[in-house]
């Protein structure tokens, strides 16, 4: 458990000395994996290290925290070995298209073999995306089976299994890419970047040889029905639902919003498409509370179930516009990466009503030629506050938003009655 370095601290704002241009470059949208060079964010060997950021995300802070506590040896690399995906992905069209992938390494689950012999020589090279398979199981699905499901034995198992392939996504930020995006100049970006998090990123002002950004935050999560290769297949079909995180419905079954019912209606669509011969996909994005965290969501929660007249979906966005500054921190132009990554240049059915998701989608580049909406049947009756202030906001519902004096009759529980 000895430390990888003296105990003299060289700022990470500096480059190292004698280190002019980066011993392995990365030309961000490079065909050729070897040309595009590996992402280093490792703190091993602080020489090769050519992105801002350390690996795992928010994750990140546990790992110092293991090493502080002489849990973790700090100069321990992972053996890769067996770690390579269950299912091969690409490489499309879309990972070296200008533009098109700016959030996250499309090369990622590669590296344990693309750059074998540099990790054999001692460089630091960790994989930013894995690939595995799994079976879900949720108790919806077992009880739609015989009715809304049948087994089938492959896709769909009599026990209400699922059989999926699943993948990992750490973000991995190109920033000229993502201040493109988003229709701000580079330095712009990072000036405000190393403000908001109160300087925590230092290099972010001071290193413009490096243009590739580790940020804290959450991963994204793809669940596969079916055959992956049929993602870029146009003959194909493709269902799809874009979620993002809600920790108290998805994970708790909370009454107070959609998202477990749409996303259990999603896997269904999605195991039906592939019995039919097609491919669904969940893309799962830590997102929680609309970007804006479970804390405010639930500041917004009380303010909304408090104010005078109550829980009402004509209010609904004003209470998170009051509590949070912003009605939704979201901004979907990143979404669609992962889309493209899978290879994928249609959806067939677009599981979701938000107008924002649908144009970052078609935006991209993306055809999506039906939006389906949540079956009136499996919303909660407290969640109508929500769902019907989004119609009204601009969501897809086929019958038309509600108008304002039937929005006003909208109402959700007070705090007495839970």
């Amino acid at each position: 458990m000895t430390a990888n370095r003296s105990t003299h601290i060289r700022l990470t704002s500096h480059p190292e000395p004698n280190t002019a241009t980066a011993r392995f470059p990365i030309r961000w949208g490079a065909a050729d994996p070897k040309e595009r060079g590996p992402v280093i964010g490792s703190v091993t060997n602080p020489g090769d290290r050519n992105v801002i950021g350390a690996h795992g995300g928010s994750y990140s802070i546990y790992r110092a925290l293991a090493i502080s506590a002489r849990a973790l040896n700090p100069v321990a690399r992972p053996d890769l070995r067996n770690t390579h995906p269950t299912t091969e992905i690409g490489p499309y069209p879309q990972w070296s298209e200008p533009g098109r992938i700016v959030s996250l390494d499309p090369w990622g689950h590669c590296v344990g073999e693309v750059f074998r012999d540099e990790i054999a020589a001692g460089v630091d090279i960790r994989p930013t995306i894995a690939v595995t398979k799994a079976r879900l199981n949720m108790p919806e699905i077992q009880a739609s089976l015989g009715t809304r499901l049948r087994a089938d034995g492959g896709i769909l198992h009599a026990s209400g299994d699922i059989s999926v392939t699943k993948v990992a996504i750490d973000p991995v930020w190109y920033l000229p890419g993502v201040a493109s995006r988003f229709g701000v100049s580079e330095g712009q970006l990072r000036r405000t970047l190393f403000e908001q998090t109160g300087g925590m990123f230092p290099e972010l002002v001071t290193r413009p040889d490096m243009s590739v950004f580790l940020p804290p935050i959450g991963n994204i999560t793809v669940y596969i029905v079916g055959d992956v290769a049929g993602l870029a297949d146009p003959k194909r079909r493709i269902s799809c639902r874009v979620h993002d995180e809600c920790n108290g419905s998805d994970v708790f079954g909370s009454d107070i919003c959609t998202c477990r019912p749409y996303l259990v209606h999603g896997i269904e669509e999605c195991v039906r498409e592939a019995q039919d011969g097609g491919v669904g996909v969940i893309a799962y994005n830590r997102k929680e509370g609309r970007a804006l965290g479970e804390v405010t969501k639930f500041l917004v929660y009380n303010a909304r179930k408090r104010q005078e007249g109550g829980d009402s979906a004509a209010t609904y966005f004003e209470r998170t516009e009051c509590v949070a500054g912003v009605q939704d921190a979201r901004f979907q132009q990143l979404m669609p990466d992962v889309l493209h990554w899978l290879g994928i240049r249609r959806i067939d059915r677009l599981m979701s009503m938000s107008n924002m998701k649908y144009d970052a989608i078609t935006e991209s580049g993306i055809e999506v030629v039906e939006r389906v909406p949540i079956p009136p049947e499996l919303v909660p009756p407290d969640a109508q506050v929500e769902l019907e202030a989004k119609k009204a906001a601009g969501y897809y519902t086929p019958d038309g938003g509600p108008d304002e004096e039937s929005l006003a009759r909208v109402k959700g529980r007070d705090l007495e009655r839970f």
